[in-house]
């Protein structure tokens, strides 16, 4: 079958690799119908995570058909269309059972790399090196999900592949950001990012009440996006002083809930920014925090800063004064997809939630490369790219 590979810092290549095969009772086979591009993907490919090899299938957030069951599977039957949830969750451990399906103790088969980076090893996710599992990832015609009752969800027959395709990954992290960053009604609430997670944070955050939604970028194509179709309020971090935007906009207090949809590779502006480039370029540290900065310091006193954006390990210049004297709760987490999927499926069919204007771009998984590349650069107003096995 042919899947997407990375060769090297910044090298994908489109290669045959052995079709997957069931490996455990509770596997299933998925056949590719849709998958997506992600900003942390770009973190990988770019050599900013660590344990990637050549010839690994990168790729975590798609929608296939279900073709092949093993015994134990008691949820699904071959013909089911599924959208998959990108971290893997076995459905019987200590965080599972406490709806922290991120951190599973039984899906990463690497024991020992999380630990020497975080402390602790984390849960395994499709595609995204061997610290997370080492799983193959989902940009490929075939996928073996492991755990499939816990982690693969029926998509109800009224929503389409597009609209489904985002509740893999996207929508349930930007709504975690929002329900775990503690949003409630008539909050104001800003977020760093415009991206698919940033903008499914801001509907989240109005959807739980939010009186007042910000959105920060600088990609004007999708600060437009932002406003057109999530309805929030904007802000380009080139243009403004955003610290003080929030407090004129706040009446001096500052937002309640700051959420982070950004990552280590966030930019900002003057001499923190190229000494940022310069510091992570020489693997000084390996993170860029400047959103990260932002929020802590506009977030109001005893509010809430989340952080959703992915980071690898250590970042300097972090305002830890700011976050202790002004009695700020830090958070961050990646998603527990599990916990949120089968309810933001019920939203998208009901209209609640819009998530098909993500995909901008469609190519065919041959031209998977060139689709990365296209995202990386935010060429012709990307935001998303989406995969089909067949164009």
């Amino acid at each position: 079958m042919r899947a997407l590979c990375w060769e090297g810092v910044d090298k994908l290549a489109v290669e045959r690799v052995p079709d997957p095969r069931l490996r455990n009772e509770q596997d299933v086979i998925v056949r590719l119908i849709a998958g997506t591009t992600c900003g942390s993907d770009l973190h990988l490919i770019g050599g900013h995570i660590p344990a990637m090899r050549a010839g690994d299938v990168i790729g975590h957030e798609f929608l296939g058909e279900v073709v092949e069951t093993g015994p134990q599977v008691r949820r699904h039957a071959v013909g089911d269309r599924v959208v998959v949830c990108s971290f893997v969750g076995c459905g019987r451990c200590w965080y599972c059972a406490n709806d922290l399906w991120s951190l599973c103790d039984n899906t990463n088969t690497n024991p020992g790399l999380g630990q020497a980076i975080f402390g602790h090893d984390t849960g395994g996710v499709f595609g995204y090196s061997h610290i997370m599992g080492g799983l193959r990832g989902s940009h490929a015609d075939y996928v073996r999900v492991p755990f499939a009752d816990y982690g693969a969800f029926s998509v109800p027959e009224g929503i389409d592949d597009v609209s489904a395709l985002f509740a893999s990954d996207a929508a349930p992290t930007g709504w975690m950001g929002a329900h775990l960053g503690g949003v409630r009604p008539g909050d104001v609430v800003a977020v760093w990012g415009c991206g698919a997670v940033g903008q499914m944070a801001a509907r989240a955050a109005m959807l739980l009440g939010a009186d007042r939604v910000v959105c920060v970028d600088s990609v004007l194509e999708r600060l437009a996006m932002t406003e057109l179709h999530i309805g929030c309020e904007t802000l380009d971090y080139t243009a403004t002083d955003i610290e003080a935007e929030l407090r004129e906009r706040t009446g001096g207090r500052g937002p309640d809930v700051c959420i982070e949809a950004v990552g280590m590779e966030a930019d900002g502006d003057g001499a923190l920014r190229r000494y940022d480039r310069a510091k992570q370029r020489l693997r000084l540290e390996t993170d860029r925090p400047a959103a990260v900065r932002q929020a802590v310091r506009a977030c109001r006193k005893g509010g809430t800063v989340f952080v959703l954006g992915v980071f690898g390990g250590l970042a300097d210049k972090f305002p830890l004064g700011a976050l202790m004297n002004k009695g700020l709760t830090l958070r961050g987490a990646q998603q527990h997809g599990q916990r949120y999927i089968p309810m933001l499926l019920d939203r998208i069919a009901a209209g609640e939630l819009k998530t098909s204007h993500l995909a901008t771009h469609a190519l065919p998984l041959d031209e998977a490369p060139q689709g990365y590349a296209m995202f990386k650069y935010k060429t012709d107003g990307c935001v998303r790219v989406v995969f089909r096995p067949g164009g």
